[in-house]
């Protein structure tokens, strides 16, 4: 059984509402229903618009992938690691803009957990190396102070179910350690929430109470943050051979009415995407929600309607029904994962980028494409085209598909560090010369800040 819409739109309305509320000790382990507290803040204003095509980077914090330095965890004096963090953010935003990027794409909820202030989520441990430790600053606050200073729109990138990239005994010791601060993990307050796949702790995505949990989520970030857009990457249900996704419970329990699992676990992601769609435009309607899908929705060999590709579909291994939410208006844009090159016959980056051409073409949803900016220059048996010409060749004929087709409104480049990967400089110094731009008035007038600043200024 489903929970009610009045019942999940009372909770969105207290949200909204940001009612005061205090508790004493630490919240019991039992289910209990999920009201967080969300208070307005004054937020800085937003980005200039930008009247080009969107050029964007995928910034990623997961393990440190692309920033925060891991060598700044270990920093016993704070003012330093603050000074670091803050400054390697800052020579990341220049050498984008040299680049010629005008869209961030910045991962804020990498597990479950924040690198911004909520009353939701704990501080993420790779700002201090510890779960819940307050940073002594506000990196997404950082970032987009600085990112509209230079002209760059932000878009908060949200992993929805994942709760940690292990089930080590040490991970579970530290995220039931949260349970000493405010507010605790969401594995030690609902461990009847939790599950594991492809080795990691997941949120079920079965259970309506995890749904209402990741609206609660988003509505706190575009209620407090002046956050451009909200992203999901494709991580819904998440699994490997040999390590699936037990949900027998929940689809004991809520999906029986479905003729198949799979089916049921498809309408699961769904509703879960009708939700956050009706949470960001009834809050903040300005604000662009995406998603970043794998590239097949579905291959012509399993459903006519699909590509002509022979690639791992989402539809079927992830239980996105991707084409559907273009159909419906769910989404404001959508960036499929295209990560092949021209001559991969089993998914041809052309072939899927004007399939996907033809889905949004009805529809009012945007079109962005990932393009694999980590394959340049890595010698591979089955791809070799990324090391002809150090990668230049290839990307070439990407970006020129992209704007030939009038229905892909952008480009997003995976990921931020192989920008200044020694294999790539070829394809970055390409880029540099065509997606440079005479600097916006902004951008030629504001002195950069060097130093350590706290939510209260520097």
């Amino acid at each position: 059984m489903f929970f009610p819409a009045t019942r999940r739109w009372q909770a969105i309305a207290m949200i909204v509402c940001g009612f005061i509320l205090t508790a004493c000790g630490h919240p019991p382990l039992e289910k209990k229903p999920v009201v967080p507290v969300v208070t307005p803040q004054p937020r800085p204003a937003p980005a200039p618009v930008i009247d080009r095509p969107m050029r964007g980077v995928w910034l990623a914090t997961v393990q440190h992938l692309d920033w925060p330095p891991l060598n700044t965890v270990n920093m016993t004096d704070d003012a330093e690691r603050i000074r670091a963090q803050q400054n390697a953010l800052i020579d990341k935003l220049d050498n984008l803009a040299s680049v010629g990027v005008n869209t961030i794409f910045f991962q804020v909820k990498p597990d479950a957990s924040a690198l911004y202030h909520s009353n939701i989520l704990p501080w993420s441990d790779v700002l201090t190396g510890e779960n819940g430790k307050d940073p002594g600053y506000d990196p997404l606050q950082f970032m987009l102070t600085e990112a509209h200073r230079r002209g760059m729109k932000v878009h908060a990138w949200l992993n929805p179910y994942r709760v940690s990239m292990d089930t080590s005994a040490s991970t579970v010791a530290a995220l039931r350690r949260t349970l000493s601060g405010s507010p605790a993990s969401v594995f030690a307050l609902h461990p009847d929430w939790v599950r594991t796949a492809s080795h990691r702790f997941v949120l079920d995505p079965g259970v309506p109470e995890v749904r209402e949990w990741i609206a609660s989520v988003v509505a706190e970030l575009v209620t407090r943050y002046a956050v451009d857009g909200i992203q999901f990457d494709d991580y819904f249900y998440y699994e490997t051979p040999t390590s699936r996704l037990d949900d027998r419970t929940s689809w004991r329990q809520y999906g029986q009415v479905f003729a198949d699992k799979a089916s049921w676990r498809r309408n699961n992601t769904l509703l879960l995407v009708k939700d956050i769609s009706r949470t960001i435009k009834s809050l903040r309607p300005e604000v662009e929600f995406g998603i970043s899908p794998a590239g097949v929705w579905r291959n012509r060999g399993d459903d006519p309607q699909g590509s002509d590709t022979r690639g791992a579909a989402a539809y079927d291994q992830a239980f996105a029904d991707t084409r559907l939410w273009v159909n419906e208006g769910l989404l404001d844009y959508i960036a499929p994962q295209i990560y092949w090159p021209f001559a991969r016959q089993a998914a041809r980056y052309d072939t899927l980028a004007k399939w996907w051409a033809e889905v949004v073409r009805p529809s009012h949803t945007k079109l962005y494409i990932g393009v694999a900016l980590y394959k340049v220059g890595q010698p591979s048996k089955m791809e070799p085209d990324w090391m002809v010409g150090g990668g230049v060749a290839e990307l070439q004929r990407e970006l020129d598909l992209n704007e030939a087709l009038p229905e892909i409104s952008g480009t997003i480049l995976f990921r931020e560090a192989f920008l200044r990967q020694p294999q790539t400089q070829q394809a970055v110094d390409y880029l540099r010369s065509r997606w440079q731009h005479p600097p916006l008035q902004d951008e030629k007038t504001a002195p950069v800040r060097r130093g350590v600043f706290t939510r209260n200024g520097p």
